[in-house]
């Protein structure tokens, strides 16, 4: 019988009725507010940085596009690495990886906003290099807390819960970090001086938020076999030909975030070129994204009534319609921001609901081939 394309649940009994507290959840919730705090620092303004202050020209767009691919090599690197570890104490098996790598995270935030004093070409090197270089970071200490949530809980309820908080952290991440973190840089007459200095302040945040996290949660559901089989090309083609409801939600993540992360990069420029001032982009994101918390809010609710599936089709609906009327609008600040406001709340509801399918196809991987990866 084959492998049904997306599914709510994989293992009777994962609906276990397991109460998970309004504390852990918070604190579940924190590490994706840590996250963001160095992770939307590049997608909002790493790019204008690259552009306006390091002066490295348009070809700072393929290095987001170069990173990006680096970054689907080291991804599932990281995770075999997590995977095949045997020896796994009190502190459980991914949560030692929140602090580590939350620090790691945090010192290459601040070195990729740098800009040093040396020729064109070797502040472009430099910039991939950083960049690339901060995508391994990223790495250490997502991967992991992606895979937390599966070791919390296998009730799907519960999952659907944990999921609404993290997406609430990495929606309370980007409301704070994009209305704060550019005014906080016009401070500074020296942008060469602010950039760092801002990011440096917002990564000791996500760091502290990671503490809170890696506190306030524990793992119940811990594998200690590990890896049968060492990474390679040919076991990444097999986890994704055995396992088809990953490889949907693969491309589904792609599209939701890249449109996500695309549209919070592009405001910037939209404010200072289109609007006329650049100021706007806060009061902009103000609006916008916190609007889309009212995505998180019901979100649980639509996964009660509607289930996992219909409630990520309702979202991704809601965000086509939206952005497609806001294109053909004129630049009016105004209608600009209620359109977008409304493609927020849609394309935030796919991107929480992305974290629960992601416990349940760990699931249903473990079920269809015997191995928890």
């Amino acid at each position: 019988m084959g492998a049904p394309i997306v599914q709510e649940s994989v293992l009777a009994d994962n609906k276990t009725g397991e109460h998970i507290s309004l504390k852990e959840k918070i604190s579940y919730g924190m590490g994706d507010f840590g996250n963001g705090f160095m992770f939307d620092l590049g997608q909002l303004h790493l790019l204008k940085f690259f552009t306006d202050v390091a002066g490295v020209s348009a070809a700072a767009a393929g290095i987001f596009l170069v990173s990006k691919l680096f970054a689907a090599v080291c991804d599932p690197v990281v995770g075999s690495f997590v995977d095949s570890r045997k020896h796994i104490g009190s502190r459980g098996k991914f949560r030692p990886f929140l602090i580590i790598g939350s620090v790691i995270l945090a010192i290459l935030t601040i070195l990729t906003f740098v800009s040093p004093n040396i020729s064109p070409t070797g502040k472009l090197i430099y910039a991939y290099a950083s960049y690339m270089i901060w995508g391994i970071g990223y790495s250490i200490v997502n991967i992991p807390y992606g895979s937390l949530g599966a070791a919390i809980t296998q009730d799907t309820i519960q999952r659907a819960s944990l999921s609404s908080f993290r997406q609430a952290g990495s929606l309370g991440a980007l409301f704070v970090t994009s209305v704060i973190v550019m005014p906080l840089i016009l401070l500074f007459p020296n942008h060469h001086v602010g950039y760092p200095v801002v990011m440096g302040i917002m990564s000791l945040i996500g760091v502290i938020a990671f503490i809170i996290c890696y506190r306030g949660t524990k793992e119940r559901i811990i594998s200690q076999s590990g890896p049968k089989e060492k990474l390679s090309i040919g076991v990444i083609v097999h986890t994704f030909t055995n396992n088809k409801p990953l490889l949907v939600l693969v491309l589904m993540t792609i599209f939701t975030i890249s449109a996500y992360n695309i549209k919070s990069a592009l405001l910037i420029y939209f404010a200072e070129y289109n609007l006329g001032h650049v100021e706007l982009m806060s009061y902009m994101n103000f609006i916008i994204i916190g609007s889309s918390l009212l995505g998180v809010l019901f979100l649980p609710k639509l996964v009660r009534r509607f289930g996992k599936r219909k409630t990520a089709i309702f979202g991704m609906l809601v965000s086509v319609i939206a952005d497609s009327v806001n294109f053909f609008m004129p630049s009016n600040v105004y209608i600009f921001t209620i359109l977008s406001s409304i493609s927020f709340i849609g394309i935030s509801i796919p991107n929480g609901v992305t974290w629960a399918f992601v416990s349940d196809i760990i699931d249903y991987g473990e079920w269809s081939s015997g191995e928890r990866k």
